[in-house]
């Protein structure tokens, strides 16, 4: 059985995330949406809410699941058996810091390959601190995220503002 994992915050998932897993699970016999804390961040979401999120929009797809975990992406992969870890792309800014995280992972565990998926052009200029961005500030994401979790923005950003939106 072919298994990867696509780690990552998805402080929110966007719907370029859901681009990259649906075509990941075309590729792989199971999917595992592995949900973190990015430690150089601070979350809008609690690592519970990404994962009800992520469940509820996921549940489409017979061969996806989500799971959480902290410390190394490669640990957790060698951790449950799988083969490929999953990394998306936007742009060629992306692709350096990438390239080296694949390499130190290859170092860490020559077993566990890095596959690249390039997302939609249309998704590209998608990224999770932009959409928290125009959701503090009132704007649209309506094409940005699933609706399920623009619903989700709406709710924290009016906790946040004390009742008022934007």
């Amino acid at each position: 059985m072919r298994v990867a994992i696509y780690p990552g915050s998805f402080d929110p998932v966007t719907n370029g995330h859901l681009d990259i897993i649906e075509r990941a699970a075309m590729l792989f016999d199971q999917v595992i949406v592995s949900v973190s804390n990015n430690a150089s961040k601070v979350p809008l979401f609690t690592i519970a809410e990404k994962e009800e999120m992520l469940r509820e929009i996921l549940r489409p797809y017979n061969n996806v699941r989500v799971e959480t975990f902290s410390g190394l992406t490669v640990n957790f992969a060698k951790e449950i058996g799988a083969q490929a870890i999953i990394r998306g792309l936007r742009a060629i800014s992306d692709f350096e810091n990438e390239f080296m995280m694949a390499l130190t992972n290859k170092k860490l565990a020559p077993s566990v390959e890095t596959v690249f998926l390039m997302t939609r052009a249309e998704y590209s200029f998608i990224s999770s601190s932009s959409v928290k961005e125009v959701v503090l500030f009132g704007g649209c994401v309506t094409d940005l995220v699933p609706p399920f979790v623009e619903q989700r923005l709406k709710e924290k950003n009016i906790a946040i503002n004390g009742g008022k939106e934007g």
